[in-house]
């Protein structure tokens, strides 16, 4: 297939990756530029989003807001300048519901088709081509892109009509920040008590309790590792995505706010670009102590 693939950021990288060693031909375009390095393969570099969806069958958009898939499809030098009616937009970024609705109805009046096709795995699953792949939109179109969602992901499911594959990603963020939420708090309640929190999370990832969370991001709380998979600003955006939402459905999530609110103080402590397990940093202030800290020192800190 020809292929445009616009935005070459953490995960947008790899994914083109694959599309290219699968050998179809990938037009690259990036706000910042198409990276050096980039494998060997047929691609070509694009100055504008414009250009690389001018000759292609499929455009995949991975930018990280709303307002930056709005701009690249209908800004200026924007896919919908160049786009052939027949061709299929592929949002795989994170963006809102309702816009993603909109964007698809907009695009369908230039006979453009649409999907919304955002992801799940961080970096590492980017890397391995082990996403999970939320989709909303037409079963026939679903159909025409699956080949590709294949090279790029293990666990594709196409949920429901255009928003319902955002949908899915907004109820998988509040899933996983609540979690990051639940496994600090154990950390570092442990950790006060007494205990070695490397040796409760060995306990706890064999009872149930047990959940990625804890075996991979447990881990990078323990050893301080907070070197971005997915950052805490791009975490915080998806949960004011769940709460904006949630507004105007008359639907409260509480426990959402929370983990938001734990988010901002991050951020405020300038964390904003670190992965979102350091979320944790935010409890240990609240507590005064550091996982691993030994609790003669906490108690004079």
């Amino acid at each position: 297939m020809n292929i445009g693939f616009i935005g070459l950021g953490v995960m947008g990288r790899p994914m083109a990756e694959h599309l290219i060693k699968a050998g179809h031909r990938v037009a690259l375009s990036s706000r910042s530029g198409v990276p050096s390095g980039m494998i060997d393969g047929e691609v070509v570099r694009c100055a504008s989003a414009a250009e690389a969806a001018a000759d292609a069958e499929i455009i995949i958009t991975m930018v990280p807001d709303t307002r930056d898939v709005e701009a690249v499809l209908f800004g200026e030098a924007g896919v919908a300048e160049t786009a052939k009616p027949g061709s299929i937009v592929v949002d795989m970024s994170s963006i809102s519901p309702l816009a993603s609705k909109q964007i698809a109805a907009r695009l369908g009046e230039r006979g453009i088709g649409c999907l919304d096709a955002p992801v799940s795995g961080g970096e590492v699953g980017a890397k391995a081509a082990s996403l999970t792949i939320m989709v909303g939109g037409p079963a026939d179109l679903f159909e025409r892109v699956k080949p590709l969602f294949e090279l790029m992901g293990k666990n594709i499911n196409r949920v429901g009509d255009h928003g319902a594959g955002q949908t899915t990603k907004v109820a998988n963020q509040i899933i996983v920040a609540l979690t990051i939420e639940a496994v600090s708090e154990a950390l570092v309640f442990a950790s006060r008590a007494g205990a070695d929190p490397a040796r409760v999370r060995e306990a706890l990832l064999g009872g149930f309790a047990s959940s990625r969370v804890l075996e991979v991001h447990g881990e990078r709380m323990i050893k301080r590792n907070f070197a971005p998979g997915f950052r805490v600003e791009l975490h915080q955006k998806d949960l004011n995505l769940a709460l904006e939402n949630a507004r105007s459905l008359g639907v409260s999530l509480p426990a959402t706010a929370l983990a938001r609110s734990l988010f901002s103080a991050c951020e405020a402590h300038g964390g904003g670009r670190e992965d979102h397990s350091s979320m944790v940093r935010a409890l240990e202030l609240l507590a005064n102590h550091e996982l691993g800290q030994p609790i003669a020192d906490s108690t004079t800190a």
